[in-house]
């Protein structure tokens, strides 16, 4: 009996693909591919499997083909983005928030020396070498009391007026916003 079946399955096989009329006949089904047809949508998975394209879609006359996929690992990658800025910003608020009061309280000075530019400030010419001022250091105007490196340029800061410096607002390295008081000349 097996052999019976096995054999009436194959024939029904061969009669669908072979006669395409019986399948033409019913309104709902559609056309059964050919052998060519078959082997175009096995190279376009093949191709799809090859690339990183999420489908393909070919028309051929009345025939279209359309070969896709669903991409599982584009939701991982949103998914590992999405910690990052949560904690990237707690950082950068804290960080304004501690320079923010001595900057407001200082700027209000006669002497107060605002920064000119955004950029970092340096105390010194050089890392081994003495600062340009410290608390307490007689200054005329015109010299040269702080760099500002701006756009890998170094930019000399120069004292406004004479005077005695009596505050010194910035440490060496640090970063400095566009009128951030540096430091307080009397």
């Amino acid at each position: 009996m097996k052999k019976a079946t096995n054999t009436k399955s194959k024939a029904a096989k061969t009669s669908a693909v072979s006669s395409p009329k019986k399948a033409e006949s019913k309104v709902s089904a559609p056309k059964v591919p050919s052998a060519i047809d078959t082997d175009l949508v096995e190279v376009l998975a093949r191709l799809l499997g090859k690339t990183d394209l999420s489908e393909i879609e070919v028309e051929k006359g009345d025939l279209r083909i359309k070969v896709a996929r669903t991409l599982v690992g584009a939701s991982v990658a949103h998914a590992v983005h999405v910690p990052q800025p949560i904690t990237a910003a707690p950082v950068q608020a804290a960080v304004p928030a501690a320079s923010a009061p001595a900057t407001k309280a200082d700027a209000a000075h006669a002497g107060a020396v605002p920064s000119p530019m955004v950029g970092t400030a340096y105390r010194r010419p050089s890392p081994d070498a003495k600062a340009f001022v410290e608390v307490g250091s007689t200054v005329k105007a015109g010299e040269k009391i702080l760099l500002i490196e701006a756009m890998k340029t170094f930019n000399e800061i120069v004292a406004p007026r004479a005077g005695t410096v009596t505050a010194i607002l910035v440490e060496d390295g640090q970063p400095v916003e566009f009128g951030e008081t540096l430091l307080v000349i009397e």
